[in-house]
């Protein structure tokens, strides 16, 4: 029995490699790779934007109001037409919410105001019609003191950078203003004079760009073309003054290009 029971044992121990080597390998699986969510671009957003606002010389056109008038503008007495350089600061903020489902397309709506610095002025030195001498001095100035939108965008995004079209609604608040004065050097007097302050509405266009910076915050640069309108005033003479008929009607052209960066936070969550 002794014997029996050692040899079984002694079986085992030697089968027991055998029976090992015969056992398939055992498989080992990599886990799954992590795969960093796809950025949604959904959601309520505010931040700031700064920039620069500049104009294409946009022109000043004078007629005359009499006879008298047209004569002086036909004859170079008072300038025809006018370039203006519209340039300054803006800078302000904006709000706006966006949409995005299963596609790259992305749909927005925003709204922003800003202010402005436009200041622009300009002086023209035109000569009396004969039997006139000296020189006479002729002022047009321009400004804007705020400037706002309401647009919709179109975008379309790869993860966390997406480009875009925008456009829609302008509005900013205009004055204009001109004045002519008599012959100088001899005490040159003034003697027409007009302006006019309104908040003039128009249309905007553009594009630009934004990126998903880190966690909420997402900044862009932005192109944008505005068209408020012209606006005609009456440069009326002033009783007294020398100056011949009722005066002229200069038109102003209230339009201009932006260049501008912002910064947004996008709130309700990371935008994954």
């Amino acid at each position: 029995m002794k014997k029996m029971l050692l040899g079984t044992v002694a079986l085992v121990a030697l089968a027991g490699p055998a029976f090992a080597a015969d056992m398939a390998p055992r498989m080992y699986t990599k886990a799954a790779p992590v795969v960093a969510p796809i950025y949604n671009w959904s959601g309520f957003y505010a931040g700031i934007h700064a920039g620069y606002t500049f104009g294409d010389r946009s022109g000043v056109d004078t007629v005359g109001q009499l006879p008298i008038n047209v004569t002086n503008v036909l004859g170079g007495a008072r300038p025809a037409s006018v370039g203006l350089d519209r340039d300054g600061f803006i800078g302000g903020g904006q709000m706006g919410w966006n949409w995005q489902s299963n596609s790259p397309w992305v749909w927005g709506l925003e709204a922003d105001i800003s202010y402005t610095d436009i200041n622009a002025s300009r002086t023209v030195v035109t000569a009396p019609l004969p039997p006139g001498v000296g020189t006479l001095n002729n002022t047009f100035s321009s400004r804007m003191e705020y400037f706002g939108t309401v647009r919709g965008r179109l975008g379309y995004a790869w993860d966390r950078t997406m480009v875009y079209a925008t456009g829609g609604l302008a509005y900013g608040q205009v004055e204009n203003s001109a004045a002519f004065f008599g012959p100088s050097p001899a005490n040159p007097v003034l003697q027409f004079v007009g302006s006019n302050r309104d908040t003039k509405t128009g249309y905007t266009v553009g594009g630009g760009i934004e990126h998903a910076w880190m966690g909420n915050w997402t900044v862009k640069a932005e192109y944008l073309y505005y068209d408020l309108g012209s606006t005609t005033i009456g440069v009326n003479v002033i009783p007294g003054s020398g100056g011949g008929g009722t005066g002229y009607n200069s038109e102003f052209k209230n339009d201009g290009h932006i260049v501008r960066a912002g910064l947004n936070y996008k709130f309700g969550g990371m935008g994954w």
